[in-house]
């Protein structure tokens, strides 16, 4: 057991090492710390910018940007992990990217639009079975709006009023756009689950 215990807290302190010396040289501006840092997070990144834009080639110029700001502009102090600090500057991107092109649509939704929203509990019930893949599917082909307020509520951890904040909107704006996007999303969810048994029961 003490054996097993050395040899985790062992390699637990080799990745330590492994992070300190990527951020140093991140820092330095080397250009093998700026490839491994790519190398280790560029995929995961990809996935964030592609929720966010719901469009590849958007997703990619996205991408590209956030790691020239990265690059460019070092700033992570070990505030938090490297890894959300990353995520952090990819989120803030890829809402400049939206804003800058005027891809947010009308943040205001009547309340009329937001009658039969499926119950939420029955939606994540229907969206067990379903991977990962197919649901950020689901969730990149929201509008512009409402698709940001899903994702910086539901991923990042965001309240309304820091949403209002960030883009500059109502805390009203915010919660409707959230239901909204549940709404759209429980349709999805439903659609493609009936299209599924009728494909296998005909």
């Amino acid at each position: 057991m003490k054996g097993a215990k050395r040899r985790t807290q062992y390699c637990s302190t080799l990745a330590l090492d492994s992070e300190i010396e990527l951020i140093e040289g991140c820092r330095a501006g080397t250009d093998t710390a700026r490839k491994e840092l790519y190398t280790l997070y560029a995929p995961k990144m990809l996935a964030v910018c592609y929720r966010y834009t719901g469009d590849m080639d958007a997703a990619y110029d996205v991408l590209h940007d956030g790691f020239v700001k990265i690059y460019t502009h070092f700033t992570f102090r070990g505030e938090c992990t490297l890894a959300t600090w990353v995520t952090r500057i990819m989120v803030n991107q890829a809402i400049d990217y939206l804003r800058q092109r005027r891809r947010f649509d009308r943040f205001e939704v009547e309340e009329e639009q937001l009658l039969d929203v499926a119950d939420e509990f029955e939606a994540a019930e229907m969206a067990e079975g379903f991977s990962q893949e197919l649901l950020m599917k689901f969730v990149a082909e929201l509008p512009d709006g409402c698709r940001t307020v899903f994702n910086l509520y539901v991923f990042e951890e965001k309240s309304h009023k820091e949403i209002a904040e960030m883009l500059h909107i109502k805390e009203h704006s915010s919660t409707s756009q959230f239901h909204r996007a549940k709404k759209i999303l429980a349709q999805k969810i439903k659609r493609y689950a009936a299209h599924e048994r009728t494909e296998r029961f005909g």
